[in-house]
């Protein structure tokens, strides 16, 4: 007997809708490769893959249509544009180091890298300030404008790959902000794609400039979701001097927190505060075998710049604030190199523990007189939900990276993780703190925003999102 299954009404209306999608989606890409130079369009579905998400572990992602590697403002324009008259969302992605799942495809959409627009485009010492496309590598930036006397400050761990649009979109900070602060407060001005098309504009090129709204400072942080941004001018400082480097071992994170706190309370704006645990140390000593000591539960890593004697009675108050806390061993290094593999150390946790499974990686900032308890709070945390949570954290401005690692393919232990990156924001938030202070919002941290900041501060920000981008193909389903 043969069967035969007839086409319901929903069905053919399924299918007609199926291939409707299809035909504009082939449509979009013939006029995509019609548009770009040769070799910028990717639509084969293995490299096309390979664009599909960050690096925040967990967070969903989809499938891009097609993935398009500009060079150009004409490039990002013409991309835009085709996007907004197929209705296609548009995902703006760096180097995709990304914690947050920012850069995350979704389904169907055109990814738009902006890895190829590498140029450093201007460099002037007089005015301090370079002008660069996104596609520039942190570090490379650092070493290109080194060569003229200046300094870019902001540092995220991942500096020696990820690129300046990434850290723009994100607000990135890193070891140095402590003292000279994230990326917003040396982005100058920018050259944005709007999510209508338009090439435009913002900020200044000057050293002092308030003519209208903080659109600028609007577009950093905004995580792709207003525009596409396609060229940066950065504030630049003179090279650095020399830093003296101050370093502790501690019993227990609560301990570095109170010393962390009591550098605050002496008044004491170090160049570099930074905290890193045992199983970063021991993480970073089985993989790159650096013989760094593991016999501290944690290491307390104070740096200052400050020159003359003023930097050394500086150094000399940073180490009397670890000894008064309770430092088992506390010194001032005199060996630069130790103190360089020390803070390299702090640079590769990340890497490292990623090798031992699955690193759900938290962000939250609190104010430094909370760090000692918050510390303790994750600790907390930690046993309660029988996760292992390494520390690493930007402890000078509060800005605390609980790792929560897993077993590869333990699905009860990623439940678990989940749980108590959860309890982690609840935790900060309770001591005044933000759910992100460098890696963004993303997918990661959309509900811990709308519990930070309530109902009528996401409608604003929504409304902003509308203004600026009223089609919605701008990286939807993040930030807001």
């Amino acid at each position: 007997m043969t069967t035969t299954t007839a086409t319901t009404p929903a069905t053919a209306t399924t299918t007609a809708s199926t291939t409707a999608s299809t035909t504009a989606s082939t449509t979009l890409v013939d006029e995509l490769r019609a548009a770009l130079p040769d070799g910028q369009l990717v639509d084969d579905p293995q490299i096309a893959a390979s664009y599909r998400h960050d690096e925040a572990e967990w967070a969903p992602y989809g499938t891009p249509l097609a993935v398009v590697r500009a060079r150009s403002t004409a490039d990002v324009r013409a991309v835009v544009l085709a996007c907004l008259r197929h209705g296609v969302p548009l995902v703006t992605r760096g180097a995709g180091t990304g914690l947050s799942g920012g850069a995350n495809a979704v389904e169907g959409c055109v990814v738009l890298s902006t890895e190829q627009m590498t140029a450093v485009l201007e460099v002037d010492p007089v005015e301090r300030l370079c002008v660069v496309q996104p596609g520039v590598v942190n570090d490379d930036l650092r070493a290109h404008v080194a060569g003229f006397g200046l300094w870019y400050p902001p540092d995220p761990a991942s500096s020696p790959w990820s690129t300046i649009g990434g850290n723009v979109a994100t607000n990135a900070g890193g070891l140095c902000c402590v003292k000279y602060g994230v990326t917003r407060d040396f982005v100058l001005g920018m050259e944005v794609v709007t999510g209508t098309g338009e090439v435009v504009r913002l900020g200044r090129r000057t050293a002092k400039g308030v003519a209208g709204y903080d659109l600028t400072g609007l577009m950093v942080g905004s995580e792709g979701t207003l525009g596409v941004v396609t060229e940066v001018t950065l504030r630049l400082r003179p090279a650095r001097l020399p830093e003296h480097t101050v370093a502790g071992y501690f019993d227990s994170v609560v301990a570095a927190g109170e010393a962390v706190r009591a550098v605050g309370a002496a008044g004491i704006t170090p160049s570099a505060l930074e905290l890193v645990d045992r199983h970063c140390l021991a993480a970073v000593d089985a993989w790159k075998n650096m013989g760094l000591s593991t016999e501290a539960q944690v290491v307390l890593l104070g740096r200052t710049d400050t020159p003359g004697a003023a930097g050394e009675a500086e150094a000399d108050a940073l180490l009397a604030c670890f000894e008064s806390a309770g430092a088992t061993w506390a010194a001032r290094s005199t060996d630069q190199e130790e103190a360089d593999a020390l803070f390299a150390a702090r640079r590769l946790a990340y890497p490292a523990l990623e090798r031992l499974g699955p690193v759900l990686t938290e962000d939250v900032c609190v104010p430094i007189a909370a760090v000692p308890a918050v510390l303790g709070r994750i600790e907390e945390i930690a046993a309660e939900h029988d996760v292992l949570i390494a520390n690493i954290a930007h402890a000078g401005d509060g800005n605390l990276h609980p790792l929560i690692i897993t077993p590869p393919g333990d699905e009860p232990a990623r439940a678990r993780a989940q749980l108590a990156f959860d309890e982690i924001i609840v935790a900060a938030l309770a001591a005044g703190g933000t759910v992100t202070g460098e890696h963004g919002v993303g997918l990661l941290k959309r509900p811990g925003l709308a519990d930070e900041v309530g109902p009528a501060v996401m409608a604003m920000q929504r409304a902003v999102k509308q203004a600026l981008d009223p089609a919605g193909i701008l990286n939807p389903g993040k930030v807001v």
